[in-house]
Formats: C-alpha cells, sequence, structure tokens
C-alpha cells in the first residue's frame, strides 16, 4: 500500500477484511491473532480488557503462543487460504510475544508457503519495545504497523501510560521517528476519546507535521453494567463533529494523505467490499486466533458462547462451517426499524455489533454512533462518489456495497 493513491484500497485488498454473504459457507480471509492474548505492559485507562469479566483467559497470568500452536497454525492457514493469506497480530501487546517469535513465524511461512502464494502481515502496537531490530523485519518482509498514537502529548498522555503511571508519547514518538528512518509502512491508530474528539484540527495538524501519512481514527465506546458510558466514552454528536471537521481539512490534500473513514466510504460507493467490516453484510470477514489457538468470530466477543473451535484440533474447513459463526454473522443482519428506510444503509449494513451491543447488551439496537455516520454520510458521500467516478474514468461506479 503505497500513498500516491487517494484511497488505500480502491481496486486493491488491505487483506485486513473482506466478508462473505451468507447462504454459501463464508471462507476466512484473514487472522487476527493475539500471541500474548490480551496481556501488556501497558496500562491505559479505556483499555477494552481492564476488569472484563467474559474475558475466558482472565485468571491465566502466562499468556504466550506456543511455537508448536505457531506452527500449526502457519501450516494449516495456508493450506487453507491459498493463494492469499494474511496474518495480523494484536494484543493486548503481540510484541510481548518477543522478536524471535516473529522471525519464527516469517521462516514457517516460508517453509510453509506454496509457489504463486500471497503472504501479508500486519501488526498492531503500542510501539513501547520497537527498535531497529524490529524495524528490520518488518522493512525486510513488506510488514505493514499500526502505531498506537493519540495526538500530542497532553491527549496521548492523558489515558495511555505505563504500569508505573507514566505516560507513554516521548517514547511513542521515538518509535515513529524509528520508523520513518527505517523506512517502514505504517498507519497511525488514533483512539478518539475526551481526550482528544474535540480537538479534530489539533490532531490533523499533529500528525501532518509529524510527517504521518495514513491515519484510523478509532471512536471510544465503553459502558458499565448498567449501559452509562465510561468517562472517556465520547458522544455519537462529538464524533460527527469530529468527522465534519476532518473531512473539510483533508479535502483539500486528500491525495497526501490518507484517512481510513474515508477511504472506506469510498470504496463502499464505488461499489466494492471496504477495507472496515463495519460497512460489511455479515460479520464473517476474519476470526480470532487466541494465544492457546482457540477461534472466536470477533475480537469483542472473545468469550466462550462464541468459541468456534481450536487451531490444534479442528482444520479451517471445520471451523469457517461451525453453526456458530453463521449466528454471530447473522448478528449483523439484525436491521432495526430505522436502517430499513435509511437512505445510508446500503453503506453501513446496521452498523457494528459491538456498538449496537454495547450499551444495552442488545444486538438488535442502532448502533451508538448512527447519528454520527448521518451527519457525515451526509456531507461527504456526494464529493467522493465524484471523485470515485473520476478515478474510475469511463467505467460507472458499481452500486454501493
Amino acid at each position: 500500500m503505497g500513498n500516491s493513491s487517494i484511497f488505500p484500497i480502491l481496486g486493491e485488498s488491505d487483506g485486513m477484511a473482506m466478508s462473505s454473504s451468507l447462504g454459501t459457507t463464508p471462507r476466512i480471509t484473514s487472522l487476527l491473532i493475539k500471541p500474548a492474548s490480551a496481556v501488556c505492559n501497558l496500562d491505559c485507562s479505556y483499555c477494552f480488557y481492564l476488569d472484563r469479566e467474559a474475558d475466558p483467559y482472565a485468571a491465566l497470568p502466562g499468556r504466550r503462543m506456543s511455537l508448536d500452536t505457531l506452527e500449526r497454525l502457519v501450516d494449516s492457514y495456508l493450506f487453507y487460504s491459498f493463494p492469499q493469506s494474511t496474518f495480523a497480530f494484536q494484543g493486548g501487546e503481540p510484541t510481548l510475544a518477543g522478536l524471535p517469535f516473529f522471525e519464527k513465524l516469517v521462516e514457517l511461512q516460508q517453509q510453509y508457503g506454496r509457489g504463486g502464494q500471497s503472504v501479508s502481515n500486519a501488526i498492531q502496537t503500542n510501539g513501547i519495545v520497537i527498535d531497529r531490530n524490529w524495524c528490520r523485519l518488518f522493512k525486510s518482509y513488506n510488514w505493514l504497523i499500526g502505531l498506537s498514537l493519540d495526538g500530542p502529548e497532553e491527549c496521548h498522555d492523558l489515558y495511555r501510560f505505563n504500569k508505573e503511571g507514566r505516560g507513554t508519547w516521548k517514547r511513542v514518538m521515538q518509535t515513529l521517528d524509528t520508523m520513518q528512518k527505517e523506512h517502514v509502512e505504517f498507519n497511525i491508530l488514533c483512539v478518539l476519546s475526551q481526550a482528544n474528539v474535540e480537538k479534530p484540527r489539533e490532531l490533523y495538524k499533529f500528525f501532518r507535521a509529524a510527517g504521518v501519512g495514513n491515519i484510523q481514527y478509532i471512536p471510544l465506546s465503553e459502558f458499565d453494567n448498567e449501559g452509562k458510558p465510561l468517562p472517556f466514552t465520547i458522544t455519537p454528536e462529538q464524533y460527527g463533529r469530529f468527522l465534519l471537521e476532518t473531512f473539510e481539512l483533508w479535502w483539500p490534500e486528500r491525495r497526501k494523505i490518507r484517512i481510513r473513514f474515508f477511504d472506506n466510504l469510498a470504496e463502499a460507493l464505488a461499489g466494492q467490499k471496504p477495507g472496515t467490516c463495519t460497512m460489511h453484510e455479515t460479520c464473517d470477514s476474519y476470526v480470532v486466533v487466541e494465544y492457546n489457538g482457540d477461534v472466536y468470530p470477533c475480537d469483542f466477543f472473545v468469550e466462550r458462547d462464541w468459541k468456534l473451535g481450536n487451531v490444534n484440533l479442528d482444520s479451517w474447513t471445520e471451523i469457517a462451517r461451525r453453526q456458530r459463526r453463521y449466528d454471530f454473522a447473522s448478528k449483523k443482519t439484525i436491521a432495526h426499524p430505522e436502517c430499513r428506510v435509511c437512505e445510508y444503509q446500503s453503506i453501513c449494513h446496521n452498523g457494528c455489533p459491538k456498538f449496537r451491543h454495547g450499551p444495552n447488551r442488545r444486538f438488535e439496537d442502532l448502533d451508538y454512533f448512527c447519528s454520527a455516520y448521518k451527519m457525515i454520510y451526509a456531507r461527504a458521500t456526494g464529493p467522493l462518489r465524484d471523485e470515485v467516478r473520476k478515478l474510475l474514468g469511463s467505467r460507472p461506479a458499481a452500486a454501493a456495497y
């Protein structure tokens, strides 16, 4: 993925998320692997995993993927997913598995890969342990890195700190500088919280000044057991205003910097499957692989009731055909009455099950950020549709997916 195109995945795939429609066996097109499970070397106050009652591994202190499980994972998935295989690593903090673990991963991919097979790797990291040795691996094998950075120091350090309670901004900025010097391809993952959601202009200018070319803004929504938003959770109105102001800043520079939300919206308008599963028809594009080989349909639902199998015991074909996977995929198709008559339903496809389920634990509810989507769609779909038509030239854009 280079930085020259206006849209990152228009006409190509980022490998992170592609979905199938219900009615046929939905193929698993990418893996989200947690080699250290939810274990992390930071103590961010807004972390999704903090005090999560449903975490089936919460009582287990040492959670690291064994090399035997890694080998079984690579061997079986390369065989199942020929000719394209995508391995994405997340946590917790995946780098806690250690650099030798990922060097072994590449060795196994080379051992079990077949001629003509395309294998891609990506990792989402807080950047704390990344140094030149890590960057050499990433650069040598064209890894895509998602680096967590919530903006300027006062924004980032409000919620993102280490086990000693100290801010992590300076260390992350060192990692950013190292990756740029080593020519590692990366995206910025910026969580939108009460620390920064009211500062779209400051964030945009900060990232531009830092030489960042790809940004993914991640809206934060976490709720207590009574359905009340936690203090760092943003409101739909805040998120909508953030997207609107960011769009106005981005549009004149749209060929210089890429913002994933707008890229994904453009893909939907072009009739392609967007690079985010939030805009897919069903939730069956990827699966999560825990450190011990357990498989789940989504990282937000790593719960016993949604377990699909284990890579050490089950084949990928068996996992893909499990009824629980169909059941989970269908949750996205449950249309709220407002969704049935919404002019943007063909873009968002009822929203994200996580954002629907979060406040009241009901999949049939509206997406928490529904009003934010409507705000930005009303402003952005027209200009983006015109831009897509220009990019496609004489070819007419397909109907929105």
